[in-house]
C-alpha cells in the first residue's frame, strides 16, 4: 500500500521510497526512508497535502509524492501529544515576545 492511501490515524513503516532522481532524494532527505515508523495525522479537504508523523516530528507532503512511498503494517496509531504545537504562552523561549519575560521586554526605544 503506498501512502497516499492510508487514512488519518493510522501508519506504518516505510518499505520503499520510490519516485526518481531529485523526488526520491528529497523524499529520503526529509526522512521518508525505508524501516522508519510513519503515521498519517491529517488530509487537507481536498486530499492535497498530506500531514504525517514520523521521527518526532511533523511534515507535510503532497498526494502525489506520498504515491511514491510503500508502507505495510498499516492499522491504528496512537499519535503521541509532543506533535501538537505547544503555545509560547506555556515558557517559549525567553527572547521570543510571549515567552515567560514578554512582561519585562520593553524594545528599543523603551516602549
Amino acid at each position: 500500500m503506498t501512502l497516499d492511501k492510508v487514512a488519518p490515524g493510522q501508519g506504518g513503516v516505510i518499505t520503499q521510497v520510490g519516485g526518481e532522481g531529485v523526488l526520491r532524494r528529497r523524499l529520503l532527505d526529509m526522512g521518508l526512508t525505508p524501516g522508519t515508523r510513519v503515521s498519517v495525522r491529517k488530509i487537507a479537504p481536498m486530499g492535497d497535502p498530506i500531514e504525517l508523523f514520523l521521527r518526532s516530528y511533523v511534515l507535510t507532503i503532497r498526494k502525489e509524492e506520498a504515491a511514491n512511498i510503500a508502507v505495510e503494517g498499516v492499522g491504528e496509531t496512537a499519535l503521541p501529544r509532543a506533535a501538537e504545537h505547544r503555545p509560547e504562552s506555556e515558557g517559549g523561549h525567553p527572547r521570543r515576545r510571549g515567552g515567560r519575560q514578554a512582561e519585562h521586554h520593553r524594545g528599543r526605544w523603551g516602549r
